[in-house]
């Protein structure tokens, strides 16, 4: 047993994926050592491409952003400190800030289709007025997106894209879980009225 746990190194090593405490460990031996922040890159480059696609909609700028995301923390990373919040919390609070400045500098609204997003149906339908009216329903729900304040994109983004956890969210959105499913149920009643308004 004592063998067991004295040979198990996947505990500190940085190859274990999964452990967020890990995370913070490794963000700190960064400081010291910056080749390690690869290994923070390769575990979270890709929910975080997600994160920034879901808020831009192109695969260029998504690239662009999620490279100046890594840029930023990997700049910035000497000013972490964990303070009791996941390492992941720290880099979509980067990621927010780099897709708001983004918008706001290019005049931009985020573009992206939620069929990219949403699972398709692995059945096939044979009436061609329900596939018309799935289209359009999709259709109407991304314009209703596109016109929530950004804050509240961003709570969706977080809740759909990355499937987080109301606590999780507020973490990030540094708000009370709570205050993050008020803050959902508000969003999803506004996103409904817009959708009726678009009909």
């Amino acid at each position: 047993m004592l063998q067991d746990a004295q040979g198990d190194s996947s505990l500190s090593s940085p190859a274990s994926i999964g452990d967020p405490r890990d995370d913070k460990a490794l963000a700190r031996a960064t400081r010291d050592e910056p080749a390690l922040f690869g290994t923070l890159y390769e575990r979270h480059v890709a929910t975080i491409y997600r994160y920034v696609y879901y808020r831009v909609g192109n695969h260029d700028d998504t690239e662009d952003l999620t490279a100046r995301v890594f840029m930023r923390a990997l700049k910035h990373i000497g000013s972490y400190d964990d303070r009791g919040v996941p390492f992941t919390a720290w880099l979509y609070r980067i990621a927010h800030n780099v897709v708001a400045n983004f918008h706001r500098d290019n005049g931009r609204h985020p573009m992206v289709s939620l069929d990219d997003i949403e699972p398709r149906e692995t059945h096939h339908h044979d009436d061609a007025d329900t596939r018309i009216d799935a289209r359009a329903d999709r259709e109407r729900l991304t314009r209703a997106y596109h016109k929530l304040p950004e804050e509240r994109q961003q709570l969706l983004a977080l809740k759909f894209s990355q499937q987080l956890q109301n606590a999780e969210v507020g973490q990030i959105m540094r708000r009370s879980e709570g205050a993050i499913k008020s803050l959902y149920h508000r969003t999803l009643e506004q996103l409904r009225e817009l959708m009726e308004a678009d009909r």
